[in-house]
């Protein structure tokens, strides 16, 4: 686990030894994306993540440092506080780092180690609103593409409508909107010429922050429609392909977690499957069908979880708190 020097050594990560917030600041290093989930091909590139502890004024005077981000690498380093922020959370792209095979980790400390070795202490039922969350983000990429491909307008508001309903589903627990529902439906509103979609809203005792926070989630991913009209085009097919892949690799990992099997971020006993997704092997009805029973199978797995509904603040606290002191 010490081959950071060497990676250190190569000429585009030479601001790992040179960057004031890395150097021997730098507590973790590991591979990341496709390398890691085992899914890569040949024209994949090295993604690599880590973690890194502040500097004294950074933890007790005015200074903040939350991560550093070499794009040309595609190397991300997160400040040790603003990893175990994300982690708390159960980031998908965060909590995936400890989760990685021993021969994928660059380099880990002692701090390094205890990260990997405490990782149960971050997981939670959260997980549930995380990973679908991602994987809903991915399957709205992939059904934006395809239904503009020759569908008709009405089509098109369909499959719309059911990216909102999958949405709505996890926002209304991520919101705890348990007084009301918001709805929606194709149909014609009054004076208009063409069907589009409708929304029934009834909403009691929602927080306004709350209530505005879903409009603007509502509004952002009908924005992103627009967006990815633009970009996913049917030539687009192998990046419709990766997009699969990962939506189902995010399901397959939400369920291993919330069922307390821990993080596994790489998928040996599912490569076949998204390998064959990404090579085209697997049909999308194929694909449209297995993601209907894994979002069946996660929430599942998040009613009978064993995980508690949040991670325990204190002992996290506790557990950063007795790193810092013993590092700085």
């Amino acid at each position: 686990m010490n081959s950071w020097n060497l990676l250190a050594s190569l000429p585009h990560y030479d601001f790992l030894r040179t960057n004031p917030h890395l150097g021997s600041r730098i507590c973790y290093l590991t591979l990341s994306g496709s390398r890691a989930y085992g899914t890569d091909v040949e024209t994949s590139d090295t993604d690599i993540r880590g973690v890194a502890l502040e500097r004294p004024e950074e933890i007790y005077g005015g200074k903040s440092f939350e991560q550093v981000e070499e794009r040309a690498t595609d190397t991300v380093i997160y400040s040790l506080r603003k990893f175990v922020s994300l982690c708390k959370a159960c980031n998908p792209n965060v909590i995936e780092m400890l989760g990685t095979k021993p021969e994928h980790v660059y380099y880990a400390n002692d701090i390094g180690k205890l990260l990997r070795e405490h990782v149960d202490l971050f997981l939670s039922k959260r997980a549930y609103v995380t990973f679908t969350g991602y994987a809903t983000a991915q399957l709205r990429r992939i059904q934006n593409a395809l239904c503009h491909d020759g569908s008709t307008p009405v089509e098109q508001e369909e499959h719309i409508k059911k990216s909102l309903e999958s949405m709505m589903r996890k926002m209304q627990e991520q919101y705890e909107m348990q007084g009301g529902s918001v709805m929606f439906s194709i149909g014609k509103a009054a004076d208009a010429e063409q069907e589009e979609i409708l929304t029934s809203i009834h909403i009691d005792g929602v927080p306004l922050r709350k209530f505005l926070e879903l409009n603007n989630d509502i509004t952002n991913m009908l924005r992103n429609y627009g967006k990815l009209n633009k970009r996913n085009k049917r030539k687009d097919v192998p990046h419709l392909r990766k997009h699969a892949m990962h939506l189902v690799r995010l399901y397959l990992t939400g369920i291993d977690i919330l069922k307390g099997n821990g993080v596994h971020t790489y998928r040996e006993k599912e490569l076949p499957l998204l390998r064959g997704i990404r090579s085209g092997d697997v049909t999308m009805a194929e694909i449209f069908e297995r993601v209907d029973g894994y979002e069946k199978a996660i929430e599942e797995a998040y009613r009978d979880s064993p995980l508690p509904d949040n991670p325990d603040e204190e002992a996290i606290d506790a557990f950063l708190v007795d790193i810092y002191r013993k590092h700085l």
